[in-house]
């Protein structure tokens, strides 16, 4: 972008122009300006360039290693601080990393029980690393949480060294900043959903194209492909979702032949077909018998939960995750697309809405415009501009994504937005950095005024939305906002009259007030998020300790869906009494009890340590176990309680869910234990 826009900058910043060195041998015209842009003189373009050289390429500044390390660090603190407050998280996942480190064959299918009934509704590569993680250390909440953790600290560190060879270190510490900073990413690389896995793969696999557009690197790309199957294996085909922004920025400006690009092209596409298909082909043909049921699929099908529950059925609504008239299904029943927790209503305004909005949209409207803005300058750069290349990558990663997440009427959480800020993160580093280093010329400044300004005022609005907390700090950032970006029009950083040192502590300041107006808010809805422990199956951001509860689990640990021992609760907020407890683990049976509902079932594992069937799935709609088969399962012991309620109670439940309670309750003496309702199977 700075090679179109200020081939000077770098004398007035002391960050050298230009975006690549073809860039930097003829200055052109700048764009909507109307004159030729000055040059260096002849004794200073060079030594300029090549500091510029040294800065991307080459032997760093004294300042950048020590600024990386302590981005990360400060990361690491962010991420891990008071992380055992957090629990089990969603037990949904913890029962199953639990069960991982019990028994190999649940860790490889992602059992929700170690005695492998039925898996949970997800692929498994998620639930891998906490699971080996219990099996070195122990399963506990710290070895289930620790590892999320750990890849929120390489995301930014990812992110900070793929922005880093496009634009600078300056732009990857800003970059990796955003991304640290924003309140989603904060909230699930502290749970154990998995996002957390999603979002490093998503941004591993950016890395490594920026790497492959740099020289052409088939290698590369097939790295970048086989890194998007195991994305795939975290939260299947959302991990398909950045694949058109990759292929678009390497198609365009890889520098090789199109014919070659089109063949690396392919290599990439072997790359996801080698690590997601092997393990759909694994999957598949292991016989149902010897391994769980595929959670989520009625015909105990990987495929079938790729394109349906997990896939087109979360776009259009056709059973996107929940059957019709459960709380976020189509946009037509009850609780569905309009209900906060599940992403409000549809539309284009959705990311800015209260349900995604301050989770991961505050510098939205910033990403959007330096976006359009890097664009515009760019367009009359060499094909191979490693700028633009990168402004369209994490640009189509954002649009396609945010597009998707917008108009989808199956089930959506704000969570997801995760997925969202690595892509706003990098645009914004990449194009203030760009921007600052052009601001020389009148349009750059201006788009950099407009856009520090709009995040203020962007900020002050999300602020507003709870605004019993620290209602002055909106005031402050819109005064921030105003004077950043008057700073920014009268080039107060740069009056020539000014002494060198003065100018110096001129532009810091600058510099400093579009920090604080464009990151304060942000920032201190991240760190109110981290001071709130977070439970449940839909935890949102904020300084609140309220959030969903009821039958999918409390947004908190201490609302209605979990205790303060952070086990998850279940549907309306069970959690198992002493009583229930105490007489799980006295069964010998390969499962303690059988439940209806896959919540209840997880609460049930952490609290025993015993194995629990969850009848009929998440939801208590899946078709396992059929009558026949609880039938069988009771006949060889296998059983040892049948546990009334859950989320499909003694009658709901599509498939052999009610046939099962019904015959339990027909042949079998209830009895209650502690708040629950339990049957003995057997003699």
């Amino acid at each position: 972008m700075t090679a179109t826009i200020s081939p000077t900058a770098g004398a007035e910043s002391g960050s050298p122009a230009g975006s690549t060195p073809a860039a930097q041998e003829r200055p052109r015209p700048v764009p909507g300006d109307g004159g030729p842009a000055p040059q260096l003189p002849a004794s200073q373009a060079p030594a300029a360039q090549g500091r510029r050289d040294r800065l991307l390429f080459g032997r760093q500044p004294r300042w950048v290693r020590p600024s990386a390390a302590l981005l990360l660090v400060v990361t690491a603190a962010l991420y891990l601080w008071n992380l055992e407050a957090t629990g089990y998280a969603n037990s949904f996942y913890a029962a199953a990393i639990q069960a991982g480190t019990k028994d190999w064959t649940a860790l490889l299918f992602g059992s929700l029980d170690a005695g492998n009934a039925i898996t949970v509704d997800k692929p498994p590569a998620a639930l891998w690393i906490p699971a080996l993680a219990g099996r070195i250390f122990g399963f506990s909440a710290l070895s289930m949480l620790i590892p999320q953790a750990l890849m929120g600290v390489a995301a930014v560190g990812l992110l900070y060294l793929t922005v880093k060879r496009v634009s600078g270190p300056a732009a990857g510490l800003l970059a990796g900043g955003v991304l640290a900073l924003t309140p989603v990413a904060a909230l699930m690389f502290r749970f154990n959903n998995p996002d957390a896995m999603l979002t490093l793969c998503l941004v591993l696999a950016a890395y490594l194209t920026t790497r492959a557009i740099e020289k052409a690197g088939w290698k590369w790309l097939a790295a970048a492909g086989a890194v998007i199957g195991l994305a795939f294996l975290s939260k299947m085909l959302q991990g398909f979702l950045i694949v058109p922004g990759l292929a678009l920025a390497y198609l365009w400006a890889a520098p090789t032949t199109l014919g070659r690009r089109l063949v690396h092209l392919l290599a990439a596409a072997a790359g996801i077909a080698v690590v997601a298909g092997s393990y759909i082909v694994l999957f598949q043909l292991t016989p149902a018998s010897v391994r769980p049921y595929m959670a989520g699929s009625e015909t105990n099908s990987f495929l079938e939960l790729t394109f349906g529950y997990n896939g087109l059925g979360r776009i259009t609504g056709s059973g996107g995750g929940m059957p019709g008239g459960m709380p976020g299904g189509n946009a037509g029943g009850p609780g569905g697309s309009g209900n906060v927790g599940f992403g409000g209503a549809a539309g284009i305004t959705r990311m800015f809405g209260t349900s995604f909005g301050g989770e991961v949209s505050w510098l939205l409207p910033a990403a959007l415009i330096l976006l359009v803005a890097g664009l515009w300058f760019t367009r009359r750069e060499a094909r191979t501009s490693k700028t633009r290349a990168a402004l369209l990558l994490w640009g189509g990663w954002l649009v396609l994504t945010a597009g998707i997440f917008s108009f989808m009427s199956g089930t959506v959480h704000p969570y997801y937005a995760v997925a969202l800020a690595p892509a706003i993160a990098a645009l914004a580093g990449i194009g203030s950095l760009e921007l600052w280093r052009g601001r020389a010329y009148w349009p750059a400044r201006v788009v950099l005024a407009v856009t520090v300004l709009a995040t203020s005022v962007w900020s002050a609005v999300l602020l507003g939305r709870d605004p019993a907390w620290l209602p002055g700090l909106r005031v402050i950032i819109v005064v921030l906002g105003v004077l950043a970006a008057a700073a920014l029009l009268l080039r107060a950083d740069g009056m020539a009259a000014l002494p060198a040192r003065f100018r110096k502590a001129a532009t810091a300041g600058v510099v400093i007030l579009c920090l604080l107006a464009g990151g304060l808010g942000s920032t201190a809805w991240t760190l109110a998020t981290v001071a709130q422990p977070h439970s449940g199956s839909i935890p949102t951001s904020g300084p609140t300790a309220s959030a969903m509860g009821g039958g999918f689990g409390a947004g908190r640990a201490g609302s209605d869906g979990a205790g303060s021992d952070g086990m998850g609760g279940g549907p309306g907020g069970e959690t198992s009494s002493a009583e229930l407890t105490a007489l799980l683990q006295s069964s010998g049976a390969k499962w303690s009890a059988i439940v209806s509902g896959a919540t209840q079932a997880a609460s049930l594992e952490l609290a025993t340590g015993t194995s629990v069937i969850a009848l009929g799935g998440w939801n208590g709609g899946d078709p396992y176990p059929t009558l026949a088969q609880f039938q069988a399962m009771v006949d060889r012991g296998e059983i040892g309680y049948f546990i009334s309620g859950g989320m499909g109670g003694m009658g709901g439940g599509r498939g052999g869910n009610s046939e099962v309670a019904t015959w339990v309750a027909a042949n079998y003496q209830a009895q209650t234990v502690g708040n629950a309702t339990v049957y003995k199977l057997g003699a």
